[in-house]
């Protein structure tokens, strides 16, 4: 099926090196989508902001994957990462990890994450990837979207396919065991 139209939500973005108090710009849904090709849309949506005040480990470490594939992502489809944080919280995080392949979102005043449900009405964070077309009238659709849980007791298992790390400790006798990302590498 062609999926539900979807508004037309507005984010915000900003340069690589954004501080407090720089400029940063609107930019609509449809405007993420490669035009003509209309490519489908891929939108991560990044646990921070909001009562998520500290950037989740666990998706740090799926966007410093997606970060490192980017440019064979960018050869199929149109990817990006959205968070309820600020845009400079956002920045400062993602130049910290390095991310330099990735266009980053902030959803902070937008229901996006909301709707979508990755965020709840008191603003607590949830992981989900989302899919996205785009008609020839330029209706955007969403698609698809794969969240965490699976069940009321299954709530870390939606996203396993999207983490290589994962696909390959589970490739081991002790599988992944109780790991579970850090925002730093201490080894």
């Amino acid at each position: 099926p062609a999926g539900t139209p979807v508004q037309d939500y507005v984010f915000l973005e900003g340069p690589e090196d954004l501080d407090a108090g720089d400029a940063v710009r609107p930019v609509h849904l449809r405007d993420l989508f490669s035009f003509p090709t209309r490519r489908p849309l891929i939108i991560y949506h990044f646990m921070y902001g909001k009562k998520q005040t500290l950037p989740c480990p666990m998706c740090t470490m799926m966007i410093d994957g997606f970060n490192g594939v980017a440019s064979h992502l960018a050869q199929n489809v149109d990817f990006a990462i959205v968070a309820a944080a600020e845009l400079p919280a956002l920045r400062s995080h993602a130049r910290a990890r390095g991310w330099r392949r990735l266009r980053l979102l902030s959803a902070a005043d937008s229901t996006f994450k909301f709707d979508l449900r990755s965020e709840d009405a008191e603003g607590r964070q949830d992981s989900a990837t989302s899919v996205f077309t785009v008609d020839t009238d330029g209706t955007v659709r969403h698609f698809y979207t794969n969240h965490p849980w699976l069940a009321d007791d299954m709530d870390e298992r939606g996203e396993d396919l999207t983490i290589p790390v994962y696909n390959l400790v589970d490739l081991t006798p002790a599988g992944r065991g109780n790991f579970y990302a850090g925002l730093d590498y201490g080894v």
